[in-house]
């Protein structure tokens, strides 16, 4: 399942079987790492080598993530640093998150 938006039309690939999406920049695996628990995706790491950094690549990683959450009508639990703030700042977003996650 491929995901478009991704900086520099970069694309982003749902890796379901493995619980994560992946995007390849210059060579760099990036990556979002999550948990499934019936309905409800835990997001648990957000990994963009520093080579490839300050693009906005954990920005669109953590969209599709959210976007793949609400197309599968699941909950999220942010319990990367990086996704919580990105809610936060995306309150479009606000919606998906899991009653009684931590703020």
């Amino acid at each position: 399942h491929l995901l478009d938006g991704a900086p520099m039309s970069q694309t982003i690939e749902h890796q379901a079987n493995q619980n994560r999406l992946t995007t390849v920049v210059d060579g760099h695996v990036c990556v979002i790492d999550y948990h499934l628990n019936g309905s409800v995706m835990t997001i648990t790491h957000t990994g963009v080598p520093d080579a490839v950094g300050g693009r906005g690549i954990a920005a669109a990683l953590t969209q599709a993530a959210l976007e793949a959450a609400r197309h599968n009508h699941w909950q999220v639990i942010a319990q990367c640093s990086y996704v919580a703030t990105y809610i936060k700042r995306h309150p479009e977003y606000a919606d998906l998150v899991a009653p009684g996650s931590p703020s």
